[in-house]
């Protein structure tokens, strides 16, 4: 007997809303986009549902005409407008995830697991408790998570991050005398190469080309287009140059004070790129003019 072909299933549209409003979370610099039927302000504190559960988020950007160019997939929508049980609650949890991160620091250490906790949050309706770590290796925490079943309510996740992410989350004073990029502004990390150090002609002394997290400093590829620009054009280092009627080896340029340090067996001369490449240009001129007709 022949089965009756199923008919096709209708595409589930996604839901729309009158208005969109861009909602920050506690220690995040990052706004997300929400749908909401509500007219929000600034600074409001709502509820939302997130991918890890409840969360009370603050209004970054107040409510806008919804405009489906600037949502990329699904959107969710604005649960409610945070009330005084919902920031009561808020609180208890903060006060709950200190002590479930004292009872999984000292279960760590007691297993002697390889992993550097870094914090632990409750979700506002208490149906998870996510702890982040940071560590090198796989970690095997099977013993870890019996403890913590035993000893702290809710679902658990254990959630590992990078040395990038731990700088963001614990901050500091970089060596520019600002606090972190990571945990000022960023909201993603891009990829850092050494070429990156080698575009701006500095040593490449790994210690002080590295920020707080180990890793090479985010502010390289903030300037690196400007340096690329800034080359545009310049000869190589330990290329041969022409000055003065003398032979010289550009040993080191400095682009932002737009000079070149010249080397050769007699002398070493510091020398601006206006009077060197001026000077190499108006050569070119006068042999090109000394070229028979």
């Amino acid at each position: 007997m022949s089965r009756k072909p199923e008919a096709p299933k209708k595409p589930v549209k996604a839901k729309t809303f009158p208005y969109m409003v861009y909602i920050q979370f506690d220690g995040s610099k990052k706004a997300y986009t929400f749908g909401t039927d509500l007219l929000l302000k600034t600074g409001e504190p709502v509820v939302v549902e997130t991918v890890r559960g409840q969360e009370i988020g603050t209004v970054y950007v107040p409510s806008l005409p919804f405009d489906p160019s600037k949502v990329h997939g699904e959107i969710k929508g604005i649960v409610r407008v945070a009330t005084e049980k919902d920031l009561h609650r808020k609180e208890e949890n903060a006060q709950d995830a200190k002590k479930a991160f004292a009872i999984c620091q000292e279960a760590i250490e007691r297993l002697e697991l390889d992993m550097h906790l870094i914090s632990c949050e409750y979700t506002l309706d208490r149906s998870k408790v996510i702890f982040t770590y940071v560590s090198d290796d796989r970690v095997d925490f099977r013993g870890l998570l019996k403890e913590l079943a035993a000893r702290v309510n809710g679902r658990i996740e254990l959630r590992q991050v990078g040395p990038r992410n731990k700088a963001k989350l614990v901050g500091g004073i970089g060596s520019c005398g600002m606090e972190c990029c990571c945990s000022r502004f960023m909201s993603d990390f891009d990829t850092v190469s050494i070429n990156m150090a080698k575009n701006q002609l500095l040593a490449l002394n790994i210690s002080k080309l590295s920020g707080q997290c180990g890793k090479l400093k985010c502010c390289l590829r903030f300037e690196n287009d400007a340096y690329t620009e800034l080359r545009r054009n310049l000869p190589r280092l330990n290329s041969q140059i022409e000055y003065n009627g003398s032979r010289y080896r550009i040993s080191s340029m400095n682009v932002l004070q737009k000079q070149a340090k010249l080397e050769n067996r007699e002398e070493t001369l510091f020398v601006s790129f206006d009077e060197l490449f001026g000077q190499e240009k108006n050569e070119t001129n006068e042999q090109t003019e000394k070229l028979p007709e």
